[in-house]
């Protein structure tokens, strides 16, 4: 459950802020949508997280389980200001993430002070795996490398001298990240962010 609120949000989210900004090409091709089937992309949400899972098995090395969804589709000229927007719509994903981490939190605190019964366990366990998720997410999301949101973010904030020289470097992301991943490079930069992130949710609640 958290997982597929995870993907959809976050997806979801870009085609919003993106329609919002002027563009209606997400809308136009059905992804600004609940729906988790249409942001489900065959090699981030299914190949590369199983990938992770058995060679962590094999292996013995456990790192961070993650993936992506289908990238919803934005016409970045078609936006008002294409450049001050795509901040936006870029910040919207890891934005929506976040939302939900806090969210789960507000679940598991809830559970926690409610008297146990059947349902308080399960409730923690899924808040729990809602938490790390959704922080999961939002830090892969954040990283500097095309086509991740992290990407988009910095080539709205750099000048102009520097943006078109580094979004011409979109092709080599994709690459980047399969080193990154199976060198466990990724699993490395990822880790101390995210617990980090946790930990400072978790003190916030007083988890």
């Amino acid at each position: 459950i958290p997982v597929i609120f995870a993907i959809t949000l976050h997806e979801a989210a870009h085609g919003y802020v993106a329609k919002y900004f002027g563009d209606l090409t997400a809308e136009r091709l059905g992804r600004i949508s609940l729906n988790p089937v249409r942001h489900i992309d065959m090699v981030g949400t299914i190949a590369i997280p199983l990938v992770i899972l058995v060679a962590s098995k094999l292996f013995g090395g456990a790192g961070i389980l993650f993936g992506w969804a289908k990238p919803v589709p934005v016409n970045f000229h078609a936006l008002r200001n294409p450049k001050a927007d795509m901040f936006w719509v870029a910040v919207a994903g890891p934005g929506a993430n976040l939302a939900m981490a806090i969210g789960w939190a507000l679940v598991l605190k809830g559970a926690m002070v409610i008297p146990p019964n059947y349902f308080t366990l399960p409730m923690s366990l899924i808040s729990e795996a809602g938490i790390t998720v959704n922080i999961v997410l939002m830090v892969l999301n954040l990283l500097p490398i095309l086509p991740l949101d992290g990407g988009r973010i910095a080539v709205s904030l750099l000048p102009n001298r520097l943006a078109m020289p580094y979004a011409r470097l979109e092709p080599l992301g994709f690459p980047i990240l399969l080193v990154l991943i199976f060198t466990n490079l990724l699993g490395m930069i990822l880790t101390p962010m995210v617990q980090a992130s946790i930990g400072l949710i978790e003190t916030i609640f007083q988890l």
